[in-house]
């Protein structure tokens, strides 16, 4: 990763990064923040187990499948499996879920527009968790 705050590009490795994660994690997803700026945030994150429907109530999503492949659930649709190099966009407000690790590690580079703050996940089911629960940030 090279970014500078007074910089005005960044250039990530991708799949360096995701050699980062650890094998386990205390939470559904652990991510790492690359950017964070009112306008827009991204982070690459890696599922470590299902994650139950929830919600974003601030921003839209958009989420690259970097490694792995896994069964995603939006707005009550279908499971559809996803994999490396492939986009899935979806509306702030918009339920979504992630089923199955169908292969792991499942790594997935996200864009939050605008930016997201770590705690905006409400699940459907409170009891499924809370942002806690769900991810926790880590320096790579």
């Amino acid at each position: 990763m090279s970014q500078d705050s007074s910089q005005t590009t960044s250039i990530f490795h991708l799949q360096a990064l995701a050699q980062k994660f650890p094998p386990t994690a205390d939470t559904m997803l652990l991510d790492i923040r690359l950017t964070d700026e009112p306008a827009a945030s991204s982070r690459l994150f890696r599922i470590y187990r299902p994650a139950p429907a929830h919600y974003h109530k601030t921003c839209d999503e958009y989420l690259q499948v970097i490694s792995g492949r896994g069964k995603f659930i939006v707005d009550g649709g279908e499971p559809v499996e996803l994999g490396p190099g492939q986009l899935l966009f979806f509306r702030r407000n918009t339920i979504h879920s992630i089923p199955e690790i169908v292969e792991s590690p499942l790594v997935v580079f996200s864009v939050d527009t605008p930016r997201r703050d770590p705690s905006d996940v409400t699940f459907v089911d409170p009891r499924d968790g809370t942002a806690a629960t769900f991810i926790r940030t880590i320096t790579p």
